[in-house]
C-alpha cells in the first residue's frame, strides 16, 4: 500500500463564525469592544500551513496570540475556506474583496491587521443565513486574480 504524503498547504483563509448573543470583549492592544450578534468572517494568513492554523483556532486550550483568539473564546466557528497562496498580500486582497458585500461592515477597526494598512480583517454579515454568506464568499473569491489568476 502506497503512503499518502500530506503536504503543507501555506495561504490565506477565510473562518467564518457565529457569535450567539451580543458579547463584550478584550482584544488585546484594541481594548474592549462590543459585538453584535450574528455572522462573522475573518480573514487570515498561514505561511507556515492553513490546516495548522485552522487547528489551533478551533483548540480550547490556548495562549491569547492573535485577535481572533478572542473572538472565538465566544463564537462558533461553522465554515472555513482555505485559498492557497504564498504571498501574505492575498490576505489583504481577499479582505478588501469582501468589503464590497452587500450589507457588511467593519465591526472593529484594526481587527487582525496591525501589521498591514488595511481598515480590518474582521467582517460583520449580520444576522443572515450562513450558506449566503459561503455563497458570497466564494463568488468573490472566484473573481479574484490573486486568488485564481488568469493565463493568456
Amino acid at each position: 500500500m502506497r503512503k499518502i504524503s500530506r503536504r503543507l498547504v501555506r495561504g490565506t483563509y477565510c473562518l467564518m463564525a457565529m457569535l450567539p448573543r451580543k458579547t463584550r470583549i478584550s482584544v488585546g492592544a484594541l481594548g474592549l469592544v462590543e459585538l453584535p450578534p450574528g455572522i462573522y468572517v475573518y480573514i487570515g494568513t498561514a505561511l507556515g500551513g492553513v490546516e495548522q492554523r485552522v487547528r489551533r483556532h478551533k483548540s480550547m486550550k490556548k495562549k491569547m496570540k492573535w485577535h481572533v483568539d478572542y473572538l472565538l473564546a465566544r463564537a462558533e466557528i461553522i465554515s472555513i475556506m482555505g485559498i492557497p497562496a504564498d504571498r501574505k498580500e492575498v490576505e489583504c486582497e481577499v479582505a478588501r474583496s469582501l468589503m464590497s458585500c452587500e450589507d457588511v461592515s467593519i465591526p472593529v477597526m484594526g481587527f487582525g491587521s496591525s501589521d498591514c494598512g488595511c481598515k480590518s480583517h474582521l467582517l460583520y454579515f449580520g444576522d443572515v443565513d450562513p450558506e449566503w454568506v459561503a455563497e458570497e464568499l466564494s463568488l468573490r473569491l472566484s473573481m479574484l486574480e490573486s486568488v485564481y489568476p488568469r493565463s493568456r
